[in-house]
């Protein structure tokens, strides 16, 4: 293992060393412009190739719909220049929030969506030019495991983990959501993407990452006696016959789903897991998974690993861990290495479907080189970013603008909007926002430490 260090690379030459001193592939290239240019997904046009990931601000109001943070959030993102804006986790029914400032979308507040939606688009057209239209894709969700709807945890579990499970205090005979309610539930996708559509979002993504239900049930080899567990095919079953049912009622509605490669977690339960060697990887289901859903008809892909509550760092590599946390024994750069290498294995068994990479934050100013060079190797469609867009919600106008990013703008990995969150407060950049989260961020350390 490679001890962890704390990001001191202010020179390009100097970051390539490390990487090759790791002997870790970092593709670089000093051209980044193939970053600015256009890409056709589904018959749309993105005006460029970088994406902003879905990042969940928990400030919305009690009945689901966006509050004014959230929408002072995407003017952000808007105005910064992005070509796909992939909005956050977006609850389908309310006992699968992650919070009870959780987005949430129904009949009632769908109009709120659409209006949230209509300000994204504006804001990017004045920002950028009426020619620039970012495709707008809403992240669908149940927390699963990770349920707070009413702030005190609700944890609905598809499967034993005795890893999650310890971690979260459940005891072995804590029940499994039924087949039956997976039925309804699927229906409630359904419902939710539907009412996407009418709020005049591009497409939705069934999320599938992180250890929620959904990558959950990827990873249910030991849920036995079941239509969603056991084999390959029953474990996939929800998430596809999610993806079919929607592109059925919704044609013109893109539907895709984020979901992780590797959840850091050994066989049996973790998807992307070696059964022969324990913490290994093994990527042939995500493989195959990724050719199923382009036969089902997602047109892109996004790639992501981990799982935010017991192994953070495979998700997002950081400087600093949230408190009570300890560092991993990797240094930062070969998780990212990680993450290149998942996102590129998936484009490899989908070389048509772009696949969106992710773990570029912790790179600071030197992403874009990074990503261009991921770009010209064929290791992804699209370049993500998540932490570094809270910091730097305009990178994309300035790389256009100065052909470079601004260090002191960039995020720092300081994990302060996860420690937020975990706080639970209302989330965004600690270091560059200050005027408007560094006091969410001293509330919930005193509400914690309390």
């Amino acid at each position: 293992m490679s001890e962890h260090e704390r990001f001191d690379f202010d020179d390009a030459a100097a970051l390539l060393d490390k990487a090759r001193a790791l002997g870790v592939d970092m593709p670089f290239v000093d051209d980044i412009g193939v970053l600015l240019e256009p890409i056709e997904v589904a018959g749309r046009r993105l005006p460029n190739r970088i994406a902003l990931h879905p990042m969940e601000g928990c400030d919305g109001q009690a009945d689901g719909s966006p509050g004014e943070l959230t929408a002072r959030r995407y003017e952000r993102f808007a105005a910064g220049g992005a070509g796909l804006i992939w909005f956050e986790a977006t609850a389908v029914v309310p006992e699968g929030r992650a919070n009870p400032r959780q987005l949430w979308i129904a009949a009632r507040n769908v109009d709120r969506f659409a209006r949230l939606l209509e300000q994204t688009r504006q804001t990017a057209g004045r920002s950028m030019g009426p020619a620039h239209e970012p495709l707008c894709i809403l992240q669908l969700t149940h927390s699963g495991r990770y349920s707070r709807p009413e702030g005190e945890p609700g944890p609905i579990i598809a499967r034993h983990c005795p890893q999650l499970d310890g971690r979260q205090g459940l005891p072995p005979d804590h029940p499994l959501i039924s087949d039956d309610e997976l039925d309804r539930l699927r229906g409630a996708y359904l419902s939710a993407a539907g009412l996407a559509a009418r709020a005049g979002f591009d497409g939705v993504d069934v999320k599938a990452c992180h250890g929620y239900l959904v990558s959950e049930l990827l990873a249910g080899h030991t849920r036995t006696g079941s239509r969603y567990g056991g084999s390959f095919a029953n474990r996939a079953r929800f998430l596809l016959e999610v993806v079919a049912g929607i592109r059925d009622r919704l044609p013109d509605l893109i539907v895709t789903t984020r979901f992780n490669a590797f959840d850091g977690l050994p066989h049996p339960h973790g998807f992307g897991a070696s059964p022969e060697a324990p913490g290994a990887g093994d990527l042939s289901e995500p493989q195959m998974l990724a050719r199923a859903l382009g036969e089902a008809g997602c047109p892109l892909l996004n790639v992501s690993a981990g799982n935010p509550y017991h192994v953070p760092h495979i998700g997002r590599p950081f400087d600093k861990p949230v408190a009570n946390a300890g560092k991993p024994e990797e240094h930062p750069l070969a998780g990212v290495a990680r993450l290149l290498r998942l996102a590129a294995t998936v484009q490899r068994a989908v070389p048509d479907t772009p696949v969106v990479g992710t773990g570029y934050s912790w790179l600071r100013q030197h992403f874009p080189h990074v990503g261009a060079g991921v770009l010209r190797a064929g290791g992804a469609g699209i370049i993500g970013v998540g932490r570094l867009a809270f910091a730097y919600p305009d990178l994309v106008k300035d790389l256009a603008e100065r052909g470079r990013l601004e260090p002191r703008k960039v995020c720092v990995a300081c994990s302060g909007c996860s420690q937020i969150m975990r706080d639970g407060g209302r989330a965004g950049c600690v270091v560059r926002d200050q005027q408007v989260y560094a006091e969410q961020y001293r509330r919930g350390r005193r509400s914690s430490r309390a």
